[in-house]
């Protein structure tokens, strides 16, 4: 779901010839298999969505005992416009490449239209919820659950700081359900920690515009006072911000320490990896039976699909302990975030405990989701349909 207006693709968009198209249905060796990728950003980012992207797509070739200097087929900077991707998939299809990903969620029309136009080739979509059962699928996580750990961290520094109000710099707010379960699970995490906290959100209303993700993250400290900056955006540029200002921030895709030392705690990582590899090796494999074998893929922490990335030495002494503890509960299947039990962390550094209550899951304007005690809403809902925003969070604009 990532937007940036960019480069577009053109003829000076280089992609290197590669061997004919493997017949549906037949396994392929390494030698003559062939990866393509579109990307929204540049494949040379250092940081962020498409940088997490591009290393898990490396990480999972080589895990599959292929050579992405020589296998792996990139066209990048493609915006999410239908003709640009289609012509991005035009070209890798003309290359040879046996399955393309696409990271960004605007391609969707542009990879089902392809897929019918393409039957050899496995067309695989992040973020979003068309498929077919023949060669076309999605694939998603719930980092919503590594969100809920971030806000932990973030809840701990504000109880340090005796600051309640912390900033989330969000492209979207609840428009899209990946960005409004997002910062509900987030703040829920913040709460278990500082339940007089308060999350306030700013929507720039795109991807991948860094000036508006400055901007989004100086008004929060401005402004509203925040203490940790939070976001679900694609670049470092809050965490940069709030390195500058001299608060705390938790980034997201990537390890965001680099970009922001004296600020950064953690962020909510991907191991996207661990798809692509499954991914490429189905495909390799036998791609005619890919749908049955893989089909459209939605997994998290227990899969080690998700997680956050290592604490920084600016999280305070408790997190690691709450976090572990979170983290187990959500592992084992004996808790989840949206569910009608909520968690609360005490104790002093060697001590954490947690203590699960029963309470309902109550939206900002005082609307039931979950009875107390109550299941957790269903995946449908958080990876699709969420549009409210629970008890404690603010959009500020």
């Amino acid at each position: 779901m990532r937007k940036l207006i960019s480069l577009f693709v053109t003829a000076a968009l280089v992609v290197t010839s590669c061997f004919a198209l493997a017949a549906c249905g037949k396994s392929k060796d390494s030698k003559s298999f062939k990866v393509g990728a579109i990307y929204i950003n540049s494949q040379n980012d250092t940081s962020g969505y498409t940088y997490a992207h591009h290393h898990g797509i490396t990480e999972g070739m080589k895990d599959a005992g292929l050579d992405p200097t020589k296998d792996l087929f990139i066209v990048d900077n493609v915006p999410e416009d239908d003709e640009k991707v289609k012509q991005a998939i035009d070209q890798l299809a003309g290359n040879g490449c046996n399955i393309i990903f696409g990271i960004s969620f605007g391609y969707i029309n542009a990879f089902e239209k392809k897929a019918k136009e393409y039957p050899d080739i496995i067309f695989s979509h992040a973020t979003g919820y068309l498929s077919n059962d023949k060669n076309f699928n999605n694939y998603f996580g719930r980092i919503y659950q590594a969100r809920y750990l971030a806000g932990i961290a973030a809840g701990y520094k504000s109880l340090e700081l005796g600051n309640n109000n912390i900033g989330y710099v969000s492209a979207w707010g609840t428009e899209y359900a990946e960005t409004c379960s997002g910062i509900n699970s987030f703040a829920m995490g913040v709460m278990a920690v500082n339940p007089e906290a308060q999350v306030y959100v700013y929507e720039i209303s795109t991807w991948g515009d860094q000036q508006l993700e400055r901007q989004a993250a100086e008004i929060l400290i401005d402004t509203y006072g925040c203490c940790v900056i939070a976001q679900h955006c694609d670049s470092s540029q809050p965490q940069i911000v709030a390195n500058e200002k001299g608060v705390f921030g938790c980034g997201y895709n990537s390890d965001m320490t680099a970009e922001a030392p004296n600020a950064h705690l953690t962020a909510p990582v991907w191991n996207w990896n661990v798809y692509y590899g499954t991914a490429i090796k189905a495909a390799m494999s036998n791609p005619g039976t890919f749908m049955s074998a893989v089909g459209n893929y939605y997994e998290g922490l227990k899969a080690g699909f998700v997680d956050v990335s290592p604490l920084s030495a600016n999280c305070t002494a408790e997190t690691k302990e709450a976090i572990d503890l979170a983290k187990n509960l959500m592992i084992s299947g004996e808790w989840d975030v949206f569910s009608g039990v909520k968690l609360s962390f005490s104790g002093a550094a060697g001590a954490v405990a947690v203590e699960k209550t029963d309470a309902a899951l109550v939206t900002n304007d005082g609307t039931e989701i979950v009875a107390a005690g109550g299941a957790s809403v269903d995946d449908g809902v958080i990876q699709g349909s969420m549009n409210y925003y629970v008890a404690g969070v603010t959009q500020v604009n």
